[in-house]
Formats: C-alpha cells, structure tokens, sequence
C-alpha cells in the first residue's frame, strides 16, 4: 500500500494534507484485506443512542487529525496488523451483538469498508464512530454510521467534509463535542443550514472543560431537538481509563 491508497480529507492546504498523510504512517504498507488494530474489547458503550449497551469496540490504529481535546493519543501509533478474518475471530469470542468500529479514525483505512460490510454479515448490530473529514458515502448501508463533525475549538474544524451531512442516511447520527459558546453556536448553525433537527443530533461537553449544566442550559434556548450526551465510560471508569 501506497501513501496514495490512504483515505484522506479532502484540504486545499497542501501542506496540511501532506501532515496528515505522515500522521497515517503506521498503517502504510499493509497488504490487502489488513488493518492495524489497536484494540478489541468489550464494554459498556458510553455514547450515542446506543448509551449503556454492552459493546465490542474494534479500535483501529492512526487518525489524520489531531483534535486539541482527543483522548485516545494513545492509538496514533500503536497497534498490531490483523487479517478481516482474524479481527472476525476476535469479535467472535466476546458475547455483545452490538459491535463499534472506531479509532483513530477509521475510514482512513482502505480496507475499513470491507471489514464493515463483513462485520454486518455476522448479523450483528454495527457502529461507525467517524471523525466527518471523510467521506462516508461508500459505508455500508447496514452499519450506523455516527458522524462526530469538529467544532472550531478542537483545532481540526478545517478538516470537516460538510458533504457528509448530506450523505446521512436515516439511521445514522451526527455528534458535536462541545468546548465553548462559539462550538454550540456553530454546531446550531449547522443544524439549520442542513436540516439536521429531524434527525439524531447528539451534543456532548469537553470533558473537563465545559460544564453539562451550561450546555443544557443553551440547549433549551434553541428550541431543537438536541439529545444531550455524558461520556459514560468516563463517569464510570474515568477519563484516563483504556480499554473501556
């Protein structure tokens, strides 16, 4: 695999996409039908509609981006390369039926979407945890895509592919983390520039930043429909908890 075959953001900036394509070293040359995987675990889901379910989590390795606030640093770079079948091996032996594909961002990896489509055929229930700065056009139409867009405080609001917000389909879910009164004020604006109220907007507060009451508070002053969110693997295990 080629730095080519990688899937990116689409930026203007050349020399911020040549950064990006450097971040995405660690998944480079690997041969067809692997990824590089951080990790794979079961858990309690701690976001979404989907709040509070068990859930195995397949964490894979490497993000283009790198959002001020980001919790999981850790899966930059680490990670061991697993074929589909093994990664398939893997979610076998764990019980949940819900089952999460995350990151790092993943659709940055060009063999993703195979493992998504094959994770569906188990008969499984399938997330997509996707940063919004690429594409999810080609995902398949059984898995829940949850496009988190970047607020202006998390540093990485250039990088957002807004085409995206078209690209929904009706089962999938837009989130916004939000660190200030201007990410809100953004993320309000996008609702109504794309229509977004009639479908499944979730807001969450920086953790440590950011206190939920306040984001309530804005919340009931717009009149949408917003579902506000609290990491719950955080409350429960804490923030600088892995594998949970």
């Amino acid at each position: 695999m080629t730095a080519s075959n990688l899937r990116l953001p689409v930026l203007a900036d050349e020399s911020i996409a040549r950064q990006q394509e450097l971040r995405m070293r660690p998944i480079l040359n690997r041969p067809a039908g692997q990824l590089v995987v951080h990790e794979i675990y079961a858990s309690i889901q701690g976001e979404s509609t989907y709040v509070g379910l068990p859930c195995i989590f397949i964490r894979l390795t490497g993000c283009p981006l790198r959002c001020r606030w980001c919790d999981t640093p850790h899966a930059f770079t680490e990670g061991k390369p697993l074929s589909i079948e093994q990664i398939l091996d893997e979610v076998d032996r764990l019980s949940p039926r819900l089952v999460e594909v995350t990151g790092g961002e993943p659709l940055a990896h060009p063999e993703c979407d195979r493992l998504l489509s094959a994770l569906a055929d188990t008969g499984r229930q399938i997330l997509l945890e996707t940063s919004g700065a690429i594409s999810i056009e080609s995902v398949d139409s059984r898995v829940i895509a949850i496009v988190d867009m970047k607020c202006p405080s998390s540093g990485e609001c250039g990088s957002n592919d807004y085409e995206n917000l078209r690209r929904l389909r009706s089962h999938d879910e837009v989130k916004f983390v939000v660190g200030n009164r201007e990410d809100f004020d953004w993320s309000v604006e996008l609702i109504r520039q794309f229509a977004l109220d009639s479908r499944t907007v979730l807001f969450s507060p920086v953790h440590g930043e950011l206190d939920s009451r306040d984001l309530a508070d804005w919340i009931l002053s717009t009149e949408l429909t917003i579902r506000q969110q609290v990491p719950l693997h955080k409350v429960i295990w804490g923030a600088d908890a892995r594998g949970v």
